[in-house]
């Protein structure tokens, strides 16, 4: 981004909630083991939430987390990013704006699978840009085990549950934070390796759903993995081009956390050595749209993360959808 106002960085925060699944836990109910998930996923655990605990709830936390992080109590729009709504109508971030105490600000929810932040990134800085905002709270939160088979192990150890949250401010494209040039795409002639097959207006419009499993998400595992590394790397390369970076240039390598596998390949490709590598996956497992500001709110508490790095960010999600972008670090404390 050149020229004019800018989406600059000025908090984050992350949650997972504190129920814990193990693979151990997993074993117990599926076909399945603990050395069968980590060598084809890389997982270790995951957090899932409690019955009754819905999308905005984790949402709220993440939300008060990158608020207190920015050390702001407003903001001028909310932007959630999800794929599992509360519930189909009205959308969840007005909701989530109410319970944070944001007042009449406009909030609306963002759908774009696992590419969720970034699309909501773009969305929250076209905001900025074009005046309408001077802050934003751009949250990403998914409750994925409220739309995953739990008897079906290809999904079941794999996705998990959390939120992330930044506090966007209008500022300068050159200073740390600012979010840099943003690729993204979609390719609707391959929705099919990705989806929910009921619950929308093409099911409901046909009558009821004969199968019970169309209720669940389901993914194509093997075409998955070829279109996501393929679109990751390709996008996060145009990224690089577009910020003027080199691949050497690139500090920090923040990929959607869907799978060591695919994690592995777009860094090989790319040629990003492991020790710029950031990853959480074996802890939080694959957190949807929630994947990338989780990854960067954890590194950053941990150290991994610091001010002046050059950050490559990029994921790939249903629909087909994809994105990747750019930005310098900050100073910011994660809450």
């Amino acid at each position: 981004m050149s020229g004019g106002r800018a989406a600059v960085i000025t908090g984050i925060g992350g949650y997972v909630p504190p129920d814990l699944v193990t693979n151990d836990d997993l074993a117990q109910r599926l076909d399945t083991s603990d050395a069968w998930i980590r060598s084809r996923t890389g997982i270790a655990e995951r957090h899932v939430i409690a019955p009754g605990t819905a999308t905005s709830d984790l949402a709220v936390e993440a939300g008060l987390r990158a608020l207190k992080s920015a050390g702001d109590e407003h903001v001028d729009a909310v932007v959630l990013a999800t794929t599992t709504p509360d519930q189909p109508c009205p959308a969840t971030a007005p909701q989530v704006a109410a319970r944070l105490g944001l007042g009449q600000v406009p909030a609306f929810d963002v759908a774009a699978v696992c590419s969720g932040f970034l699309f909501g990134l773009a969305t929250a800085s076209g905001l900025i840009a074009a005046g309408v905002a001077d802050k934003v709270l751009l949250v990403a939160a998914d409750a994925f085990t409220t739309i995953i088979n739990p008897e079906d192990r290809t999904t079941a150890v794999i996705f998990a549950d959390g939120a992330g949250a930044v506090v966007l401010r209008a500022g300068a494209a050159d200073e740390p934070g600012a979010v840099g040039p943003l690729v993204l795409g979609s390719d609707g002639e391959l929705s099919h390796l990705i989806e929910v097959p009921a619950g929308g207006s093409r099911q409901r419009s046909s009558g009821p759903t004969t199968d019970p499993d169309d209720q669940y998400f389901r993914m194509l595992g093997r075409d998955t993995y070829r279109h996501a590394v393929e679109r990751m790397t390709d996008a996060s390369q145009r990224a690089a081009e577009l910020a003027d970076w080199r691949i050497d240039d690139v500090d920090r390598f923040a990929a959607h956390q869907a799978n060591a596998r695919i994690l592995d390949s777009v860094a090989e490709r790319l040629g990003v050595p492991a020790e710029r590598q950031l990853t959480n996956i074996a802890r939080v497992g694959n957190t949807g749209a929630a994947s990338i500001p989780l990854l960067l709110s954890q590194a950053a508490a941990a150290g991994r993360l610091g001010a002046g790095h050059r950050v490559l960010l990029t994921a790939f999600g249903g629909g087909l959808s994809w994105g990747a972008g750019t930005l310098v670090w900050p100073e910011v404390q994660p809450v």
